[in-house]
This record gives C-alpha cells, sequence and structure tokens, in this order.
C-alpha cells in the first residue's frame, strides 16, 4: 500500500493549517493510501532550531518521509512566504529528501494577495530537494473553512474545484509511483539472462 505524509507548518494550536491537513488525510485514507498528519509544531523545538535530524522525534519523521511515496504539506502563509516553522524542518533534511516522490504544497491564510508565494518561493524550495513530480500548489483562504466548537473545519463546498483537481492529481501521481515501484520489484526477483 502507497504511503503518503502530511505535515502541517503552523505553530498554533487551533490551526486552519493543520484542520486542512486532517481533512487531507482522511480523503487520502478513504482513497486507500495509507496517511498520517503529523504537525510540526509537536516536535522537539530546540532540536529543531538545532537542525538535530538525530533527535528523538525528530528522526522518527524523517524516517516517515524517506519511506513515504508522497508528501502533502500544508503551510500557513506569513509575510508573503510560508511559515518558518515550515522552513526550519525543511532546512534539516537532507537535499535529496523528496527524491522519487509525489509532492503537494497547499498553502493558506487570509487574503489572496498571499498566492504568488507559493509559487515564487515554496515550490522553488521543493524542487530543489529533488521531488519527482510537485504538483500544481494550491492556496486556500480562510473563507473556506467553517468556525467549530474546538477549531475549524474545512468546508468541503467552498474548497472548491481546484483544490480537488489539485488532490486528485497528486492521488494519481502517488498510485502511478506505487505501480512503477512493484514492477520495479517484480524485476528485481526475475533472474537476468546470462549470455552463453
Amino acid at each position: 500500500m502507497a504511503s503518503v505524509l502530511v505535515l502541517s507548518g503552523s505553530p498554533s494550536k487551533v490551526s486552519r493549517t493543520a484542520a486542512l491537513a486532517d481533512f487531507i488525510v482522511r480523503r487520502l485514507v478513504a482513497d486507500g493510501l495509507a496517511a498520517r498528519h503529523v504537525a510540526l509544531r509537536t516536535l522537539p523545538p530546540a532540536d529543531l532550531v538545532a537542525a538535530h535530524a538525530g533527535a528523538p522525534g525528530i528522526a522518527e519523521v524523517v524516517a516517515e518521509l524517506a519511506a513515504a511515496d508522497g508528501l502533502v504539506i500544508v503551510t500557513p502563509t506569513y509575510k508573503a512566504a510560508y511559515s518558518g516553522l515550515t522552513k526550519i524542518f525543511l532546512d534539516l533534511l537532507p537535499q535529496s529528501a523528496l527524491e522519487d516522490k509525489a509532492v503537494l504544497p497547499i498553502a493558506t491564510g487570509g487574503s489572496l494577495a498571499h498566492v504568488l508565494a507559493l509559487d515564487y518561493s515554496f515550490r522553488a524550495v521543493l524542487h530543489s530537494m529533488r521531488a519527482r513530480h510537485v504538483v500544481q500548489s494550491h492556496f486556500v483562504p480562510d473563507s473556506c473553512f467553517l468556525k467549530t466548537d474546538g477549531g475549524y473545519e474545512p468546508d468541503e463546498t467552498a474548497l472548491g474545484p481546484l483544490f480537488y483537481a489539485a488532490f486528485d492529481e497528486f492521488r494519481r501521481s502517488v498510485h502511478a509511483h506505487e505501480h512503477f515501484r512493484s514492477v520495479d520489484f517484480v524485476r528485481s526477483l526475475v533472474p537476468s539472462a546470462t549470455k552463453v
């Protein structure tokens, strides 16, 4: 079964970003993928800032990312860029950490004025880490969330067709990678032809 790691980069305990990450996990699981959400704010802060990738807690997430077929990374937008927490985590990863992975970058924020931040900074960083396929990024404004007693929940209708198109493209990319991985595995079991 293909696996996807979903990371959220909000430092806030009650967060639209984390709520969207939970929603994405539910949809991935419903589609037959193994998926887990890790809120970066729950990782040991001193080890994150010091880039101790081998520290307990952080090492487990790094290993899970290495084993995953896909990554969804959801970040709030601060000062027209992705969050510092997201950057700190990406900075402690090896340069090739996203090699052979499908990646879906998503940002949340209050204003559509922040949309360009995704393409001008966020996608460039993900490409530099050798992702196999960075799906078209998507910006989700605050107006797409409903207030609940516990915090927020995405309004499935308000997310709109472009969100679901990006999600479906990512899902197909992960499934395609799973298929090619299994073909490569079968090929590895077949002995090479011996020259006579």
